[in-house]
């Protein structure tokens, strides 16, 4: 497919970007820790100019180091030593004619006291974000104007490395944000106040800059269309802020929304439909004349293209588009739109972030790592020698790929009539439809890359051997863990329910095990039957990120379930089941039709010591053969065992 609108030329300011493609400002934590654009950072912003995009933003990048320290590893641009590698990171954007903007960032109250050497944090006023939990201080009128002098020598510095303009992040909740919005600025002093006083903040930051970096220097605001809370910025405020913004002499306005307190329409999770706030950016546009940024949860390019066509925007934000696959935009160019990984909404690589880790995506592997584990860094030494890759699943596709890549002859068999494996079985609750098109990308990315892929054959040793391989990767899967209860063989495995044809309707229905696959089935169950979902620990959900985990049992205790943790199963029996309190060992009954399990997977190893007295070392286990994770540890594990092998 073409598309003449995404691949149009388009200005902002005095400068022509290729194209409508911008990748939007999102934390990655690759800087050194000294705050310097190193080169691992410098990889993985090259690799996605190179990827297609017109302009990227950079990360959330600091000017104050005393209390504006947003993520362990920031990018800062706090004093002139930063200037050299700043510079060797605009070199290697703008060598593929892609613009780079610095995004200067103070998160005010909505960063913890830890980040920032157990100072207490700052804000317009003493108002509390209820995500991180400490009252912060109002800066005072002298600490604001200081505040306003460190974003300016912020933009000084990316100016003179090179740096093609700024964004002043005035959304989500951070301090400018906090300035702006009603539901944080109660100063009664020049920064406060009226809708002016509010403004002040970001007015003398925007013109501080224009005074020392020259009015042709480029100014972008990121604002917040709504802050989605009683007393934030409302829509009607977003618009009149824009109209003030543009009033003011910037360059453009990124729309985006919402604060920590609002929750997760900062980051939408998989449950959030995509361009399901477009009409915040395109009311904005209507007001103004300068051009608009949006994000807006943007997966495929022909969505990307009919925003553009609608006149709702003037260049698309694909943020985490980017980071699940970097060529998103020279893809969509070739019109391989099916090879292009789309982002799923798990909300794994915020986890990660949250966890002071570099950034991760459960789709690609090589996020956050672009330095040790790129294309470029795979040893191609394969020469055509025979590989075989047993199971279809997320981690043997990725295996598969990744060794032919390598230049592998590589042979992929799977038992089913279908590639997937359980990832099949993920897509079926409500909201999990990207993990389809994820398995439909593979299976293209496989067969663009030249693999045999062998469906509907059982591999074992005999089937192997005759391959003519000479090293086996085993991603047979997990099998669902039975525990040794009584009636126990009752009891049916998620995998098997999400299989059926139709979901059961009109039954008792207690899940064991709360955690991803539990809460999922639950959720699934759960509109046509009554649900309980029985979890030994004292929290459900696993590591899924806490707005998922939030929304699943929502949907759970709204139709009418319930979510029992700190319980285990002791007995099934007929119409009920018997659980026992793991701190009192109290007994008590739950009616059940059905007793459905999710209590994971042990690995799945047929043929194993057969496979073994064959191959030797050259047997290798992956994905939940060696064990058992979700998706995101299936791919890494069959990407890195094949990039070493």
């Amino acid at each position: 497919m073409s598309y003449e609108r995404l691949f149009e030329p388009g200005m902002i300011g005095n400068f022509e970007l290729k194209n409508r493609i911008v990748m939007p400002a999102m934390g990655c934590s690759l800087a050194e820790s000294t705050g310097e654009a190193g080169a691992r950072m410098i990889k993985y912003y090259a690799d996605r100019a190179r990827g297609g995009a017109g302009l990227i933003i950079t990360e959330i990048t600091r000017v104050d180091d005393e209390t504006g320290v947003g993520t362990p590893n920031q990018l800062s641009v706090t004093n002139t030593h930063m200037i050299a590698q700043l510079s060797r990171l605009a070199e290697a954007v703008h060598a593929y004619d892609t613009k780079i903007f610095v995004q200067l960032h103070h998160p005010g109250n909505q960063t913890p006291s830890r980040l920032i050497g157990g100072k207490q944090p700052v804000s317009a006023s003493d108002v509390t974000c209820k995500v991180i939990g400490e009252q912060p201080r109002a800066l005072t009128t002298e600490e604001v104007e200081a505040m306003v002098r460190k974003f300016v020598t912020g933009a000084v510095i990316a100016q003179k490395a090179g740096i093609d303009g700024v964004e002043i992040h005035a959304a989500h909740g951070y301090l400018v944000s906090q300035f702006l919005s009603p539901h944080t600025n109660k100063r009664t002093d020049k920064y406060g106040g009226s809708f002016e006083g509010r403004m002040r903040f970001v007015t003398e930051i925007i013109m501080g800059i224009k005074a020392y970096c020259g009015p042709k220097f480029p100014i972008s605001v990121r604002m917040n269309g709504s802050d989605y809370l009683p007393d934030g910025i409302t829509q009607e405020d977003g618009i009149a802020q824009a109209k003030y913004l543009e009033a003011l002499g910037i360059s453009c306005i990124n729309v985006s929304c919402g604060t920590y307190d609002s929750g997760a329409t900062i980051i939408e999770p998989s449950y959030f439909a995509e361009g399901w706030k477009i009409d915040l950016a395109a009311q904005i546009r209507k007001a103004v004349k300068i051009p608009v940024i949006a994000v807006c949860n943007v997966k495929h390019p022909a969505f990307a293209e009919k925003m553009l066509e609608d006149g709702a925007v003037d260049f698309v934000g694909i943020a985490r588009g980017h980071l699940a696959d970097p060529d998103w935009g020279k893809k969509a160019k070739a019109g391989k739109d099916i090879l292009i990984r789309k982002c799923l909404g798990c909300m794994e690589c915020f986890r990660i972030l949250n966890d002071g880790l570099p950034l991760g995506c459960t789709l690609n592997p090589v996020l956050g790592r672009e330095f040790e584990y790129g294309d470029e860094k795979l040893v191609k030494n394969g020469a055509g020698r025979t590989v075989a890759v047993i199971g279809g699943g997320p981690a043997g596709m990725e295996a598969a790929l990744t060794l032919a890549k390598r230049g592998f002859n590589t042979i992929l068999i799977e038992q089913e009539d279908k590639l997937g494996g359980t990832a099949n079985l993920a897509a079926i609750p409500p909201n999990k439809g990207m993990i389809t098109e994820f398995v439909e990308t593979m299976q293209a990315q496989l067969a663009e890359a030249g693999v045999d892929v062998r469906l509907g054959v059982k591999a074992d040793a005999a089937v192997v051997r005759a391959t003519g391989a000479e090293a086996v990767f085993l991603a047979a899967g997990g099998k669902p863990v039975m525990p040794a209860i009584p009636g126990i063989e009752n009891a049916v495995t998620a995998e098997e329910i999400l299989g059926r044809v139709a979901p059961p309707e009109g039954q008792n229905i207690v899940i064991i095990g709360g955690g991803v696959t539990g809460l999922e089935t639950a959720e699934y169950l759960a509109a046509k039957n009554k649900v309980a979902v029985v979890e030994m620990l004292d929290k459900v959900g696993g590591n899924l990120y806490p707005s998922v985990v939030m929304h699943l049992a929502q949907e759970i205790l709204k139709s009418g379930g319930s979510i029992l943790k700190g319980k285990r199963l002791t007995a099934v029996e007929d119409g009920a089941v018997t659980i026992a309190d793991t701190k009192t060992g109290a007994e008590s009954s739950i009616p059940a039709d059905l007793v459905v399990l999710a209590m994971g997977v042990r690995p799945d190893r047929p043929d194993l010591e057969a496979l073994r007295e064959e191959y030797g070392d050259k047997l290798i286990l992956v994905g939940d053969s060696c064990k058992p994770g979700q998706i995101y540890d299936a791919l890494h594990s069959g990407h890195d065992k094949a990039f070493v092998y």
